[in-house]
This record gives structure tokens, C-alpha cells and sequence, in this order.
């Protein structure tokens, strides 16, 4: 198993794409810590996979050092971190958006890759090495009308993710990302324009040349091979799990 030992830290891994990716990587032997906003959703996916459950708020810089402390206690540190905690604001025009929402996309999809930074980089080091795996989007190569602040906070996860696998490189600490299309998740809501309902979903579709949105199972192998060893000479990369979407 390509993670057997390994110690991987999933952020909102509750549902959604990051129960998924947490799924995979205990698959593959992982030790895996599931975070997750809602103590109660970690705890369900972390009985189910043999993980160890936090609770956490991934844009709280208190949060994120009692994560880190509690997860060298569990399990000595971190090898992996994924941070798939992510939010939007509902598909409207920009004005509409207001600043305590704006504030909370921010926190949640850029600032929680700082505050995960400072709080798992010195556990890599000490281990010798270490890996990231960051959820962007293709909202942040190819943004679509109506989620303007969504589009710019996913687009400073590939900025940051290339700046990070710059500077960490020398530390044999990894950086790469993943943009996923649209996926038929919880938030998939707030990504459609107007209401979810068969049409709107049909007239996203109609854009990606697979014809489908992403499933969690789909960014979860994509992770898994970012994280692994067989992919131990890409850094700074963002890989495109879009049906096409992109190009």
C-alpha cells in the first residue's frame, strides 16, 4: 500500500470531496486524521475508516495550532496534508456579495493554506520530507460569471501552491494542487446559477466535454497520486481533474 505508516491530515473530510479523499488514502494504509468544521461528521467518517476525528476551524490560526499539536500527539506528525476545506458564496453578481461573506471565502479557501503552513511545515521538516495536496478549482484558471470572489480565492491557492513548492523545495516538502470541476457535492448550490434543479445542472454539463461533474472518488485518486512517491518529482503542479473543462 502506497501509504502504509504514512500519517495524512484530511481538512474538511466530513463529506463531500474530502470524505472521499480521506476514504482513499486508509485505503492505501494511511493513518489519517479527519478534520472537519463538524465534530460530528468527523467522528462518523473517521469511524468508519479507522481515522481519529478533530474538530477544527481551518481559517483560525488557534485552531489550526491546536490541530497541529493534537496531531503530533495522536500520531507523532504529519507526512501529508491535504486541505480541502472550502467554501463559496452563492452565484450572484459581485456587488451582491457581502463583506462578512467575502471575509468567511477568504479564511476558509486562502488563508487556512498560511495558517496550515505555519502549523505542519516544522512537522515535515523534523520528518525529513513532506507532501501537500491543495484543492483549488478550475474557478481559478477559467472563471465563470457570478462567483467573482469564489474564482479569486481559488486562484490564490494555485499562486500560493507554486510559491510554496518554490520555497519548500529544499526541505524535500512537496506542493501541488488539484482543480476539479464542478462536483455534485453539498456545494454544488451555491456554484449553480439560480436554483439547483435538472436544467441548471444540464446547461453546466453541456460546458464540460465528458459530460459529467467530479465525484469525490475522482479528486481522491487524483490526491492519492500527488501524495505518493510516484509522483515524487512534481512539485508546483496544478492537475486538472475537470472532464476537460479547462481546455
Amino acid at each position: 500500500m502506497r501509504f502504509d505508516g504514512k500519517v495524512v491530515v484530511v481538512t474538511g473530510a466530513g463529506g463531500g470531496f474530502g470524505e472521499g479523499i480521506a476514504r482513499r488514502f486508509a485505503e492505501e494504509g494511511g493513518r489519517v486524521a479527519v478534520v472537519d468544521l463538524r465534530r460530528d461528521a468527523a467522528e462518523r467518517v473517521a469511524a468508519d475508516i479507522g481515522g481519529i476525528a478533530f474538530a477544527a476551524d481551518v481559517g483560525s490560526g488557534a485552531d489550526m495550532a491546536r490541530l497541529a499539536g493534537e496531531v503530533a500527539e495522536a500520531f507523532g506528525g504529519a507526512d501529508v496534508v491535504v486541505n480541502n476545506a472550502g467554501i463559496t458564496h452563492k452565484n450572484a453578481p459581485l456587488l451582491d456579495v457581502d463583506e462578512a461573506t467575502f471575509d468567511r471565502v477568504f479564511a476558509t479557501n486562502v488563508k487556512s493554506i498560511y495558517l496550515s503552513a505555519i502549523a505542519f511545515v516544522p512537522q515535515m521538516r523534523a520528518r525529513g520530507r513532506g507532501t501537500f495536496v491543495n484543492i483549488a478549482s478550475t474557478a481559478g484558471i477559467r472563471p465563470r460569471p457570478g462567483l467573482t470572489w469564489y474564482n479569486g480565492s481559488k486562484g490564490a491557492v494555485i499562486t500560493l501552491t507554486k510559491s510554496m513548492a518554490a520555497e519548500l523545495a529544499p526541505d524535500s516538502i512537496r506542493v501541488n494542487a488539484i482543480n476539479p470541476v464542478m462536483g455534485d457535492t453539498a456545494m454544488l448550490a451555491g456554484l449553480l446559477p439560480g436554483e439547483d434543479n435538472p436544467e441548471n445542472r444540464a446547461k453546466i454539463i453541456s460546458t464540460i466535454p465528458l459530460g459529467r461533474f467530479s465525484t469525490p472518488r475522482d479528486i481522491a485518486h487524483a490526491a492519492a497520486f500527488l501524495a505518493s512517491d510516484e509522483s515524487d518529482l512534481i512539485t508546483g503542479a496544478c492537475l486538472e481533474v475537470d472532464g476537460g473543462r479547462c481546455i
